[in-house]
């Protein structure tokens, strides 16, 4: 019986030491990291891209076959960002950029838009090809729907 009163009391003891370390440990970490934040450099918030006089405008979509099928069609729906300064009429804008939208679609194959790194070579094809045209006024080419059948 002594011997389990011992040993109850020393597990006891042991279980106290060991949750005193641990909370000494967790709050000396906290400290060390709080210093660690203060002492960076808080950054500023990153000015939006999308700042000033812009204007977003639905593209008709854009409904054609793909290269070397008769097969395969491909929708696609998209919208552009533009700056709104009223020098070009967002309709003629829109009108342009859709129709080298499906100019662009028609030399793809199946095999180039399967797969995320597909549709993300997609999206960066058509928007550097849609800024180079509009000469800047364009921002950027939305994909809202890609659907292949």
């Amino acid at each position: 019986m002594r011997w389990l009163i011992t040993l109850g009391l020393l597990t006891l003891l042991s279980a106290l030491i060991g949750g005193g370390f641990g909370l000494l440990m967790v709050s000396g970490i906290e400290k060390r990291v709080e210093e660690k934040y203060k002492a960076l450099p808080q950054k500023d918030e990153a000015a939006s891209p999308y700042s000033g006089n812009i204007a977003i405008k639905r593209l008709a979509p854009v409904v054609t076959n793909l290269m070397g099928s008769t097969s395969d069609w491909v929708r696609v729906e998209a919208s552009i960002v533009f700056k709104a300064d009223g020098a070009q009429n967002p309709d003629v804008l829109a009108g342009e950029t859709r129709q080298d939208v499906l100019a662009y679609v028609r030399t793809l194959s199946l095999a180039q838009i399967q797969g995320p790194s597909g549709l993300l070579h997609l999206r960066e094809d058509l928007n550097e090809r849609v800024r180079l045209r509009s000469k800047g006024v364009i921002q950027e080419l939305v994909l809202e729907t890609l659907i292949v059948q």
